[in-house]
């Protein structure tokens, strides 16, 4: 992706398994240190639309920027907290739970045709906070309900993409073997010609 892209063909990266661990992977490594795809409040209602957590409808968070400081402090929070759980830790909850609190959200009973009583979530949308509810929503049951020895980094050294291990095996190594894997293999395999 460069740097001068058009909203509509930015694609964001969801391999992880788990969206609190795909928006870790917002970030990634190139030739000038670190890529993100968080520019703007625009880029941060596309990743949550590309991600199936977006609020229906068409929302301008003011002040301009807010959405985007937010969502970086959340990326920030949940880095934190997988990092500290993978270390054996017990991190502090104080900053997710602030953006569990900011949620606001209840729900309302309703009749349906069939004269049986439905629910529906609703969501406030009035903040930055409210609107990456939901993603805050998931990072809580990442911590809770994962099993944690399946979260893990990406075994090339370069990448620091996240990922949750699904595989029957439990043995994935790499965020993608499409690009991660194949380029570690390309690498052994050309040293391995290299010696012979």
């Amino acid at each position: 992706m460069s740097t001068n892209y058009n909203i509509d063909e930015k694609q964001a990266l969801f391999l992880a398994g788990q969206p609190a661990v795909d928006f870790l992977n917002t970030e990634w490594p190139n030739a000038d240190g670190k890529k993100d795809f968080f520019n703007t409040d625009d880029d941060v209602f596309l990743w949550l639309r590309q991600a199936k957590l977006a609020i229906e409808g068409v929302f301008e968070v003011r002040p301009m920027g807010s959405l985007l400081r937010a969502a970086h402090a959340l990326r920030d929070t949940i880095r934190y907290l997988v990092e500290e759980r993978k270390a054996g830790k017990q991190p502090d909850l104080s900053d997710l739970n602030a953006f569990l609190a900011a949620a606001q959200r209840h729900r309302r009973l309703t009749w349906t045709k069939a004269k049986t009583v439905t629910e529906e979530l609703i969501r406030s949308h009035d903040t930055a906070e409210q609107i990456l509810a939901p993603l805050a929503e998931k990072a809580a049951d990442l911590l809770v309900h994962v099993d944690f020895r399946r979260i893990r980094r990406c075994a090339d050294p370069i990448c620091m993409h996240w990922f949750y291990d699904t595989t029957k095996s439990g043995r994935r190594r790499w965020c993608s073997m499409a690009t991660c894997g194949n380029k570690v293999k390309v690498k052994a395999y050309r040293m391995r010609k290299n010696v012979d």
